[in-house]
């Protein structure tokens, strides 16, 4: 399991817009930063999760089990 941490106060951020999200290889969090450090550890390998996710997610067709459901 990763780590989460919030680095902001902020009441009701309950999210991270994900073409600010990065993940910090040397901490395993994920957050949001201006530079290109992690903003928990201050660690270089971080890696922009944006470029991961394409279009907007789709599950598709619900299986045949869960619609007799």
């Amino acid at each position: 399991m990763r780590n989460i941490t919030m680095i902001r106060t902020e009441p009701g951020l309950i999210s991270i817009p994900v073409e600010r999200a990065v993940y910090c290889e040397s901490c395993e969090t994920i957050s949001t930063s201006a530079q290109r450090r992690c903003g928990v550890c201050g660690s270089d390998q971080i890696m922009e999760l944006a470029p991961l996710v394409t279009h907007p997610w789709d599950p598709g067709p619900a299986p045949a089990a869960a619609l007799a459901a």
